[in-house]
């Protein structure tokens, strides 16, 4: 636990009573603070009094008097689509709103490190697609050097509820746009971002608030390096404004598909090869194609950003080549779950965007893709030029039939749920398919999140595997 600094003696109030928002009132407590709770809903609010947790009813009037701060869970939109009631009311009552990201890196730092011998750090990874992915490959390559790290924020513990810093330690943070968009402080000592896709835009009213949002870790956040995918225009902008001139080696220049020649530091991948450049000479290069845990360009796009990160660490190229292939991978993403008779099977439950999934769909040369769901706004057309390795769609959810008269030019079966597409990819496929679930949709017609989908998708194979 990681007890909130400087706000001792207050009272402060926590809205959103879930993993993070209980996480911030038991932190907020071994600061020496006073948290009252409040959630929009009753479950929620019997739960927490249960739990000895003191309500505040903030929809009332003066439910803010005496509150010195308002922590919002990351879930509640504080500005769009319309801005929550009760954070509305803390406005008016001029009550500073925060979040669970704000506490921690105004609390992170101790008076103990002055006796540290190495100064822990805070990589802090943001991005559309492949955060977690990146955030967990560089967690994993610091813990194979044999130095202390923890991972937290948008995947594993949440981040005031991690363990304090010991000398030396690394702090590996997955940050949504919902954690970086509200946080009153963000300091990370490396930012990396993986890439810009149209994600959330309801919450953000548009791609452009999206990408500040994301932006703000990197603008507000001062990290002493930046690490940023070229690949997007918005990385490419985020670059330029982050760097001082082409010899300014600060900003770490990464992509998946293309050499990068003007920068002082720079980390590419170009048919499966991951390459160093330092001052326009190569450092290292690094076989990537064989590793089962990072499969595709996309995976590729992480892996150079992971190592990026863990260079800025002083790790040695060696040192990290070895500890990416004995990365497993994520569950849920690129995930290879079984293999029968030549097929392999692959969950990739977590590609729930246009983006992702077209990077699903670029990874594998004969794919019997599973796809569908609760669709999000823009349609399918910008995922039509990368479906030419789809043999045939097996389309699941509640709209599965918009989501089958999109996919033209692919021959397409509408399935419905999940048992019959497995069952019907696996009696069509050959030595040499790749049945695939990239769902690019929400999982939430169907299912209460995309790991309970990736579940059933992974039981189901099981089935048909005997």
């Amino acid at each position: 636990m990681i007890p909130v600094q400087g706000l001792d003696g207050q009272t402060v109030a926590v809205l959103g009573l879930g993993r993070s928002g209980k996480a911030a009132v038991l932190a907020l407590q071994e600061g020496g603070v006073t948290a009252v709770v409040w959630d929009d809903g009753a479950a929620a609010r019997d739960a927490a009094q249960a739990d000895g947790f003191t309500l505040r009813d903030l929809t009332k009037s003066g439910g803010f008097d005496g509150i010195a701060r308002l922590i919002v869970s990351p879930g509640i939109p504080h500005l769009y689509p319309a801005p929550n009631p009760i954070i509305a009311a803390a406005w008016r009552a001029g009550v500073p709103v925060d979040n669970d990201i704000g506490l921690f890196f105004q609390s992170f730092a101790t008076d103990e490190w002055s006796g540290y011998t190495t100064m822990p750090r805070v990589i802090a990874v943001t991005g559309s697609n492949g955060k977690s992915t990146t955030s967990a490959l560089i967690h994993h390559i610091v813990s194979e050097n044999g130095r202390a790290t923890q991972l937290a924020g948008n995947i594993g513990r949440g981040v005031l509820d991690i363990d304090p810093a010991h000398d030396g330690e690394v702090i590996v943070l997955e940050l949504s746009s919902y954690q970086t968009d509200l946080a009153r402080a963000l300091t990370p000592d490396v930012a990396v971002l993986t890439n810009i896709s149209p994600d959330h835009l309801d919450r953000h009213a548009g791609l452009g608030g999206y990408f500040a949002a994301k932006r703000r870790l990197f603008s507000e956040g001062g990290p002493d390096r930046c690490i940023i995918c070229m690949d997007d225009p918005e990385g490419q902008y985020l670059a330029n404004q982050m760097a001082m001139g082409a010899t300014d080696d600060r900003v770490i220049q990464v992509s998946s598909g293309q050499k990068l020649e003007h920068a002082a530091w720079s980390v590419f991948a170009r048919k499966g090869f991951l390459s160093e450049y330092r001052k326009g000479r190569q450092v290292t290069s690094i076989d990537l194609r064989n590793i089962p845990g990072l499969p595709g360009a996309h995976n590729h796009q992480n892996a150079c950003a992971a190592y990026a990160a863990c260079r800025t660490l002083g790790f040695s190229p060696k040192t990290i080549e070895a500890a990416m292939r004995s990365f497993g991978g994520l569950p849920h993403r690129s995930q290879l779950v079984g293999e029968k008779d030549g097929v392999w099977f692959v969950n990739d439950s977590k590609a729930t965007n246009i983006d992702s999934a077209a990077k699903a769909l670029q990874a594998f040369p004969k794919i019997r893709w599973i796809c569908g769901g609760l669709q999000k706004d823009g349609g399918l057309a910008a995922l039509l030029p990368h479906v030419g390795a789809v043999q045939k769609a097996y389309v699941i959810g509640r709209d599965a039939d918009d989501f089958a008269r999109q996919l033209v030019g692919v021959e397409t079966v509408v399935c419905g749920t999940m048992e019959a597409a497995v069952a019907a990819a696996a009696a069509d496929a050959v030595a040499g398919d790749v049945v695939l679930l990239a769902p690019a949709c929400a999982s939430f017609d169907q299912y209460d999140s995309f790991e309970t989908r990736g579940d059933d998708f992974m039981a189901q194979v099981q089935v048909v595997m005997g």
